[in-house]
């Protein structure tokens, strides 16, 4: 009885030690990519030894590994609530076109991260496997709300469903990780309020006439 619990504070010290690592290093890669983060950085950032970094996730390649997985199943679990299937095709799609950019507002380091991967070539994604097993279920989703908007007459024919993903994805990707040059080479703030929801009606028109029957 006493080796239970005393094995519980452990395993919750554990826990919290690892969640303080990883919120740690989502900040430190956020800021400087891999190249620039450092571990002691995030150790300090974590209150925590750096040899217990080691010990966790191995190094700082697999800590890196550890965020991106964090970063992309924390969008795909969000898309999951949105219940998307329950709604008409229409609503469906407006939805996530809202969402996809509103997520990007809110987590800016999901941006910095993914830019920081396609500098290396997405090396680490490509031996992710809770990565790569979750975008067929989220095309699969989308192609199924195409398709129900097909059967209702409302979305035309031969839209793909990866093709219209990337589209949502970098009508608000692009806006945003390119809004310092934007605002300076369009005499624009692109991060006012009054723009920011200007681009979302923007992005919402150009995915429904994408789709528009």
């Amino acid at each position: 009885m006493t080796t239970t619990t005393a094995a519980k504070p452990r395993v919750r010290d554990a826990e919290a030690t690892k969640g303080r690592i990883l919120k740690a290093a989502k900040r430190e890669f956020a800021m400087y990519g891999l190249g620039g983060a450092r571990v002691d950085n995030i150790a300090e950032r974590a209150k925590a030894n750096k040899r217990m970094i080691y010990h966790y996730f191995g190094g700082k390649e697999e800590l890196f590994t550890a965020i991106l997985e964090e970063a992309y199943l924390d969008i795909r679990t969000a898309e999951q609530r949105l219940h998307l299937s329950d709604m008409e095709p229409e609503a469906a799609m407006d939805k996530l076109v809202t969402f996809t950019w509103r997520y990007y507002l809110r987590n800016p380091e999901f941006l910095t991260l993914v830019n920081s991967e396609n500098l290396h070539r997405a090396r680490h994604i490509k031996k992710s496997k809770a990565i790569l097993e979750a975008f067929p279920p989220f095309v699969d989703m989308v192609q199924s709300i195409i398709d129900r908007g097909v059967a209702k007459g409302v979305f035309r024919k031969g839209v793909d469903a990866v093709q219209l993903n990337i589209t949502i994805a970098a009508i608000g990707y692009y806006y945003l990780t390119n809004r310092y040059t934007g605002s300076v080479i369009y005499d624009r703030d692109f991060m006012a309020e009054e723009n920011l929801e200007e681009r979302l009606a923007f992005n919402l028109e150009t995915v429904r006439r994408i789709l528009r029957a």
